[in-house]
């Protein structure tokens, strides 16, 4: 009997089982919701749950058990200065679990999980609209040189005059390996 026995194992080894849910919980912190299996996500939910608890008490102790389960140091810098004074007064219910169907091919229950006052803050769209302002800056960096582009190309063909004469060049009659002139028809 199982008494007692806590956690999912997954179908797999405890070595790759706990790579995959520090993986899973670096990328929950990073991108603020995941889509995942059911399973997994109850367990990345353990596991990042009590990470924002660590998080709440920013010291070196806490960081150091923090990295000791993602190994991820742009995570951890996330994870205490971001996403830690967001949950400073909740105890707990950090995670939402949303139920999103069956996956076609094996009919595993898919779920998106998600941190729960997150995702659709100012901090994703302060996110989105830098990368959206550095994509418009992009653009028009590029209709710039596009512009600079087509200038330059009106200046030369206004310099340049409509008609160019050129004459064939004079060669000399071929010659093959006998050392006989080849006749070219003109």
């Amino acid at each position: 009997m199982r008494h007692e026995k806590k956690g999912r194992k997954l179908g797999r080894t405890s070595s790759h089982r706990k790579a995959m849910l520090s993986n899973m919980a670096a990328s929950l912190i990073l991108h603020k919701q995941i889509k995942t299996t059911d399973a997994k996500a109850k367990e990345v939910r353990r596991v990042v749950e009590r990470l924002i608890s660590y998080a709440k008490n920013d010291t070196t102790h806490y960081r150091r058990l923090a990295f000791a389960v993602l190994r991820n140091k742009e995570a951890i810098k996330i994870l205490f200065e971001d996403i830690a004074p967001v949950y400073l007064n909740r105890e707990g219910g950090y995670t939402r679990i949303l139920k999103l169907g069956r996956r076609p091919n094996d009919a595993a229950k898919v779920v998106l999980i998600q941190l729960v006052d997150m995702v659709g803050s100012d901090t994703d769209k302060k996110k989105k609209s830098s990368k959206k302002a550095a994509a418009k800056k992009a653009d028009a960096v590029k209709d710039s040189k596009k512009s600079e582009k087509q200038a330059a190309v009106k200046t030369a063909k206004e310099k340049t005059p409509d008609v160019i004469d050129v004459e064939p060049e004079k060669t000399d009659p071929e010659v093959n390996p006998a050392g006989e002139e080849i006749k070219t028809e003109e």
